[in-house]
């Protein structure tokens, strides 16, 4: 059952408007989003600044077993993965992370609140999922390249991330750094539709039941559950996205579904569940610290622009 975002009244702070007409009085006054007209590029630039904190601090967190799901899925059957180097590629991903991170959120957030606003009432659901994988789409651009230098670094291949640039430019041509672009779709589309969406009903969801806002600690708890959740049923996307990216010139896999039948066949289906373990523990932690550090980014954004606004107006 959808829950109405229409009704998700969030307070944007509380502050305190005084008048000096008969003497000083002051009231106080309560602004929520229902009071402010829609401002495209205001909400694309704090979401694009709110996803830029969210991205990076989860980045920074989690790389590492990041890097032990990527070695545990490209390993061809019975082989060992390396638990050295676990921060190789690090520097070189946040350079792509932080762009990401800003167009996917800054395209995410005004295109859910004009969908919500389009949609009836119990359609929300699919307005966050469209919007979700929208967002995906638009940040794919800069997303892919970054994910085969980050993927290609954890296994070994080049010492830095130019290095890695420079290489694949040169031995497999521009197209190389969107190695596994149709793959990378096919698992980050359902993911950010299915994450997002997921995320906001169970917030809404319990901001209704609860009758007031959030709390960091509950924000982070229906992010961690968001993201685990979603990360358990698109392993497999994830597992051939991580192939096709990996393999380089080799040419191990002509495409998704060559790729598919080729594991199934040699490696068994159990196969497409490999790193199942650590990319729920990487996303769901992550959808906590993702969504914890989002909301109070975007909630700071918020009381800061509000107050802006009425000392300019009492001045």
């Amino acid at each position: 059952m959808a829950v109405d975002a229409k009704t998700d009244r969030t307070d944007l702070g509380q502050f305190k408007v005084c008048s000096s007409q008969g003497g000083m009085s002051c009231t106080a006054t309560t602004i929520t989003k229902e009071d402010e007209p829609f401002d495209f590029m205001r909400s694309l630039c704090e979401g694009a600044l709110a996803g830029v904190a969210a991205g990076g601090v989860v980045e920074s967190v989690l790389y590492p077993i990041d890097t032990i799901k990527t070695r545990l899925q490209a390993v061809r059957g019975g082989g060992k993965i390396v638990l050295r180097g676990l921060y190789s590629g690090l520097a070189g991903n946040l350079a792509g992370v932080l762009p990401a991170s800003a167009i996917f959120v800054g395209v995410y957030e005004p295109t859910k609140q004009i969908l919500t606003k389009s949609f009836p009432e119990h359609l929300s659901v699919l307005a966050q999922l469209i919007a979700g994988a929208v967002g995906g789409a638009a940040s794919s651009v800069v997303r892919v390249p970054t994910e085969v230098v980050k993927q290609r670094m954890q296994m070994s291949h080049f010492a830095s991330a130019p290095d890695a640039v420079r290489c694949i430019v040169t031995k497999e041509g521009f197209r190389g750094l969107y190695a596994g672009y149709g793959s990378f779709l096919l698992r980050d589309l359902p993911f950010d539709a299915l994450q997002f969406c997921i995320y906001e009903q169970l917030r809404m969801g319990y901001k209704l039941a609860a009758k007031r806002d959030l709390k960091d600690s509950e924000t982070a708890l229906i992010g961690a559950f968001a993201g685990a959740i979603t990360g358990a049923i698109t392993t497999p996307l994830d597992v051939i996205k991580t192939r096709l990216m990996v393999q380089g010139s080799a040419k191990q896999y002509e495409g998704i579904l060559h790729c598919v039948s080729t594991i199934a066949k040699e490696e068994g289906t159990s196969a497409l569940f490999k790193g199942m373990g650590p990319r729920v523990l990487w996303i769901g932690i992550g959808g906590s610290i993702f969504f914890g550090v989002l909301e109070r980014s975007k909630k700071m954004l918020a009381d800061r622009r509000v107050q802006h606004d009425l000392d300019s107006k009492s001045d």
